[in-house]
């Protein structure tokens, strides 16, 4: 096993133990617990921080998309949220959609 797999596979066994270890406490706690509301929290801080470094810094196939088109879809897509009252899955349809629409009327690269 190289170096390489060691670390893939020792990063995905201490997600798996902390990921039990959070299902076990969560369990253990009231919904609306400090720590509960604190780690939803931090979940979304998590994911807001990835969403504005997909907009800003994009890398992979989303670095072919233009800037507006990465906007318009993140606009789209926390307007969906909040008028579908949280749901997530339409919203991000929403926003892939406008995303891909303004791509398409900004033209090629």
């Amino acid at each position: 096993m190289s170096e390489a797999d060691a670390a893939l596979a020792l990063g995905a066994l201490v997600m798996l133990a902390l990921r039990g270890l959070g299902m076990a406490l969560a369990g253990a706690l009231r919904a609306d617990h400090p720590f509960i509301n604190w780690a939803a929290m931090v979940s979304q801080a998590t994911l807001a921080a990835l969403v504005t470094m997909a907009v800003v810094a994009p890398s992979g196939a989303l670095a072919g998309v233009p800037l507006p088109a990465r906007l318009g879809g993140v606009v789209a897509g926390v307007a969906a949220l909040l008028v579908l009252r949280g749901r997530l899955l339409p919203a991000l349809g929403c926003g892939l959609g406008v995303m891909l629409l303004v791509r398409w009327a900004c033209g090629p690269g």
